[in-house]
C-alpha cells in the first residue's frame, strides 16, 4: 500500500541513499522541499520520492554533475504542468460524465 509521506529513512532505504545525502540534495535542488512536521521531522510525498529517484539517477547512473541534473530536472518539471493540465480535462471530462450517470439514476429513483 502507497502513503501519503514518508520519513527520510523510509526513503532512504528505498533508495539506497545516506541521510546526509538527501538532506544535501534537498539544498541543491530547488523543486526538492518536503515539508517538515514541527520544524523538524522531514516527510516525503509521492511527488518528492519521484523527484529524488529522478536526481539519483541522473548522478548515480548518468552521471551529471549536480549543476547538470538540476538544469535536466528544472527543464523536466517545466513541461509537467501541461502534462497535468491534459490530465486535468480528462479528469473534468469524467466527472462531467459521472454526474450526468447519477442525474440519471436519481431520475430512476424518483420514477419509482
Amino acid at each position: 500500500m502507497k502513503k501519503f509521506y514518508y520519513t527520510i529513512g523510509e526513503v532512504c532505504n528505498l533508495l539506497d541513499l545516506k541521510p546526509h545525502v538527501l538532506r544535501y540534495w534537498e539544498k541543491e535542488f530547488p523543486q526538492l522541499k518536503p515539508r517538515k512536521i514541527l520544524g523538524r521531522n522531514r516527510k516525503y510525498s509521492l511527488d518528492d520520492v519521484e523527484i529524488v529517484k529522478k536526481i539519483r539517477h541522473m548522478l548515480y547512473e548518468q552521471k551529471f554533475t549536480i549543476d547538470g541534473a538540476r538544469s535536466r530536472l528544472k527543464a523536466t518539471l517545466r513541461e509537467k504542468p501541461q502534462m497535468e493540465l491534459e490530465f486535468r480535462i480528462d479528469k473534468n471530462e469524467m466527472l462531467a460524465g459521472i454526474k450526468r450517470e447519477l442525474k440519471e439514476i436519481i431520475n430512476l429513483l424518483k420514477k419509482k
